[in-house]
């Protein structure tokens, strides 16, 4: 019989084991393995056959990251020669190098950065980079001006130093003869024909049909039961003043509502891409634009025909009368043009300033009590008017300025002012007539109004093309660039302002003037030949809407907050400015309620 047996029982069998001895020593040496404890079994999730899926997944998340990589790799060199691209076109006979900032990325540079932060872009880069800093915008390099001294630089040098620049979808549906499109020598003269139409004097023309316009639009507002979007009731109170006010035309309420809407959609469609294709930004905004010519053409053609009836005069009759002082013949085509530029002038940026004021004088109270004294001083609120039993206050006055023969009584001609006290609970203190001279007596009326313009400017800047290499602030900035000088940034960080950041129309008190020792550190019109043309018109707008609101009505927030403001294009309440209005007692004493309703 043949055994078997394993290796272990064929060795020889030795007094001593030198493997136990070895564990022996080891276990001497480490406390742990003298005493070892047992180790708790810890059940498994998967089962042990699953461990090879673990390696599995991290080769393929090598995989992922080593076919990534590549691609995050050309990405950064791309951005790289983006910057690159743009660095060389530095003007190289000046030494100065180009200013510090980013370009972005290829082709948007940083267009989605600027309108997804708004404001928070330019502070953002202004707070690292500098009052002067470069970017890329909208397919265009630009650099960023802000300061008194560098905007100044720029206004200053239209013509030799840099050019103006709209967009080319601006361009093209303003039209080729609007004032805003113009250069040279050709601009100054229509600058000049255009000037007749503001002149102070044209001004006192407009004023009291102006006033009457705002009378008519208060009145609607305080006839809603509801809240008033106060921004959306500004644009349409700037689009009526610039239809019936400056073009003289007397359209049915139906027909304004129209007009008003394709004037909207025109606006909306004013900076879209010039790409002329069915249902594009483009052709929406030329569509708008043909409509409006339409229909001005007959209403032109009318005016041309006959002189300017009684006293008054329209901003057309103005236009027309100036161009044949200065022996310039103006075509159809560029009085139509005009006529829409007339309205673009007074509408978005004076309804942007009109909610701003509103919304400020909501905010603070105070001023608005001040505000009102001083028109009490001034003897610039009448007695009630006396109101028919069968009507209101809203149908009292009429755009025209013509009074209905049942709305006051015969004794109303022994007034002065063409009204009479009356206790009726209907009264309400009205405005007399205003002047330009009353206008400017009022002072503090004036330091409200300049400082809702330095402190929420509807315009956040300009742009302009450089026509020429110039410095700036240690800088070059290069021919063939686009230059963008901050209004908003400049009045924020001007060194004229004592804390700029706090609302405080006393600023521009006769005892601090603060904006004195530096003109261009109040810029909310621009400068130098492209001042705004218009500016006078809007002050007056602003002053007679603030004195009607002021002695006529009470106001109130209709939201527990107030809205944030948007920047882009033009500075604008997001979701609008919803507030009650309504008409002031004859005894009431103060100015409205101010704070925002639960």
């Amino acid at each position: 019989m043949q055994l078997t047996m394993s290796p272990r029982q064929c060795r020889t069998k030795l007094p001593f084991d030198p493997l136990e001895i070895t564990e022996r020593r080891e276990r001497s040496a480490s406390p742990d393995l003298a005493s070892p404890r047992p180790i708790p079994q810890t059940p498994h999730a998967f089962p042990e056959t699953m461990f090879p899926s673990d390696v599995g997944l991290a080769s393929a998340l090598l995989a992922a990251l080593a076919s990534v990589l590549p691609a995050l790799l050309l990405l950064a060199l791309t951005r790289r020669l983006w910057s690159f691209r743009w660095s060389v076109t530095r003007d190289k006979d000046c030494a100065l190098p180009l200013p510090d900032g980013s370009m972005g990325w290829p082709l948007v540079g940083e267009t989605f950065h600027w309108l997804f932060q708004g404001s928070a872009f330019h502070i953002s880069r202004r707070e690292k980079h500098g009052n002067v800093f470069k970017t890329h915008l909208l397919g265009k390099p630009v650099i960023r001006v802000t300061g008194a001294e560098n905007v100044r630089k720029i206004l200053l040098g239209e013509h030799h130093l840099v050019r103006t620049q709209w967009p080319q979808s601006t361009r093209i549906i303003l039209g080729p003869h609007t004032l805003v499109n113009t250069v040279g020598d050709l601009h100054k003269k229509k600058r000049k024909i255009l000037a007749k139409v503001f002149s102070r004097g044209a001004l006192e023309t407009y004023l009291t049909r102006l006033q009457n316009v705002v009378k008519s639009e208060i009145a609607k507002w305080c006839s809603e039961s509801g809240s008033v979007d106060v921004y959306a009731a500004a644009r349409s109170l700037t689009f009526r003043i610039a239809v019936r006010v400056l073009l003289g035309l007397k359209l049915e309420e139906e027909r304004i509502v129209y007009l008003s809407k394709i004037f909207e959609q025109l606006m909306n469609n004013l900076f879209s891409l010039p790409i002329d294709a069915p249902f594009s930004g483009l052709r929406k905004g030329v569509k708008a634009r043909e409509i409006l010519h339409a229909s001005m053409e007959k209403i032109i053609e009318e005016k041309l025909q006959k002189k300017p009836a009684g006293d008054y005069c329209d901003a057309f009759d103005y236009l027309l009368n100036s161009a044949k002082e200065n022996e310039y013949e103006l075509t159809l085509q560029e009085l139509k043009e005009t006529a829409v530029e007339l309205i673009f002038a007074a509408h978005s940026t004076t309804a942007s300033a009109s909610t701003s004021l509103i919304m400020q004088l909501l905010r603070h109270p105070d001023v608005a009590v001040k505000a009102r004294k001083e028109l009490e001083t001034e003897g610039l609120i009448g007695h009630p008017r006396r109101i028919h039993p069968g009507l209101n206050e809203a149908t009292a006055p009429t755009e025209d300025g013509k009074r209905r023969p049942d709305v006051e009584t015969p004794s109303s001609s022994h007034d002065p002012a063409g009204y009479t006290g009356s206790d009726n609970d209907n009264s309400h203190p009205h405005v007399l007539c205003l002047s330009l001279e009353k206008v400017g007596q009022l002072h503090f009326l004036d330091c409200v109004v300049k400082e809702v313009l330095r402190f929420l400017p509807p315009v956040s800047g300009g742009y302009r093309t450089v026509l020429q290499t110039f410095e700036l602030n240690g800088y070059q900035i290069p021919k063939g660039w686009s230059v963008m000088y901050s209004i908003r940034d400049t009045h924020e960080t001007a060194a004229a302002y004592q804390n700029p950041e706090l609302f405080d129309p006393e600023r521009f008190g006769s005892d601090r003037d603060e904006a004195k020792s530096n003109r261009f550190s109040y810029v909310p019109f621009g400068g130098g030949v492209r001042r705004c043309i218009g500016q006078e018109l809007a002050v007056i707008i602003l002053k007679t809407l603030a004195i009607e609101l002021l002695s006529t009505t009470e106001w109130r927030l209709a939201t527990e907050t107030y809205p944030r403001m948007q920047t882009v294009p033009i500075v604008h309440p997001v979701n609008g400015l919803h507030v009650h209005f309504n008409y002031r007692s004859f005894s009431h004493g103060g100015v409205g309620q101010t704070q925002p309703s639960s």
